[in-house]
């Protein structure tokens, strides 16, 4: 039995003149299925396949193992799909089938996966160093005098978490001496009762602490609980990219401070869009407008494509993005 789950948007075929002719095919794995983040994201691929009349599907595994992201992409090659995405939970171990994708003929794009090797292009929509330094920025904004902070990834593995990591500690280190870092940096924010039940052993530890810095999305919900139950609003302050539908009463409440986030949903776009134009052998170019991107400058010596599509998280902007299903 398959041990992840598959989100399937299988869309209008589109048909050529006899009738007989199938859409291209697009399939992208995400780390983990069941969460705003990636519900979110979804939605945006299969709006824009409808837009564009291709067959696409999304599969989010059970859990953040990079060996189901794995199984999944060794599925798709099978099935003989047109594009692979994926937003790698572990670069290493997707390597080995990635190459045996493009060894296939199947295009594949990243996101959230700057240093890949087997890829067309990787996509992000905010520049690693600017997406940590400007969370350590928030965090310094809120906290006062000398104290403690710890720092969340996804995983230890997550390629991009933890190249915001290395900014936004960078950061603190050159411009908030006076506080200090609690660890390194733990690897639960990927799952909101982990990442919870670690802020409590941490403000138990560490009574001076005053922050949390928290990349991946179920990370700031987490701490923000652990501040709610402990009444450490306004004490403790919790900063990172999460969805506005699942934390807006948080930030309300005093319990979530804020963030930075693109729009998950433009990013399931960009993935058909680039995906699409791949397939048709359309050459990526400096000074292209991509839908969801803008004006593009692709570095095709590390095939990638970042932008600044950046929005701000807080009590002014939080409940506007949830209601545009964020």
């Amino acid at each position: 039995m398959k041990k992840f789950l598959a989100f399937a948007s299988v869309l209008a075929l589109s048909t050529g003149l006899s009738g007989t002719a199938f859409a291209q095919e697009i399939g992208v794995v995400v780390k983990i299925g069941g969460i705003p983040w990636f519900n979110a994201m979804e939605e945006g691929i299969t709006k824009k396949a409808g837009e564009l009349g291709v067959t696409a599907e999304m599969i989010g595994p059970v859990s953040a193992d990079p060996a189901l992201q794995v199984q999944a992409i060794e599925d798709l090659i099978a099935k003989g799909v047109d594009v692979i995405g994926v937003v790698p939970n572990d670069e290493k171990a997707l390597e080995p089938v990635l190459k045996k994708a493009r060894d296939a003929g199947i295009k594949v794009v990243a996101h959230e996966g700057p240093g890949l090797e087997n890829i067309d292009w990787d996509f992000e929509l905010a520049s690693a160093q600017g997406f940590g330094e400007a969370h350590a920025k928030l965090l310094s904004d809120h906290i006062k005098g000398p104290g403690k902070y710890a720092v969340y990834v996804g995983s230890l593995t997550v390629p991009l978490h933890n190249a915001w990591a290395d900014a936004a500690i960078a950061w603190l280190k050159a411009n908030r001496p006076d506080l200090e870092i609690v660890g390194e940096r733990y690897g639960v924010a990927e799952n909101v009762d982990d990442s919870r039940s670690t802020a409590l052993d941490l403000m138990a530890a560490n009574p001076d602490i005053k922050g949390f810095l928290a990349f991946g999305s179920q990370g700031p919900i987490g701490a923000g609980r652990a501040i709610e139950e402990k009444h450490m609003g306004g004490k403790v302050f919790v900063v990172g990219p999460f969805s506005p539908g699942q934390g807006a009463k948080m930030v309300h409440d005093g319990v979530l401070t804020g963030g930075y986030m693109w729009n998950p949903a433009q990013a399931g776009e960009v993935f058909v869009t680039l995906g699409k134009m791949l397939a048709d052998g359309t050459a990526i170019k400096a000074g292209d407008d991509i839908p969801g991107l803008g004006v593009v400058q692709p570095d095709p010596a590390t095939k990638d494509i970042i932008t600044d599509n950046l929005l701000e998280l807080n009590a002014d902007t939080v409940d506007g993005l949830a209601e545009q299903g964020l």
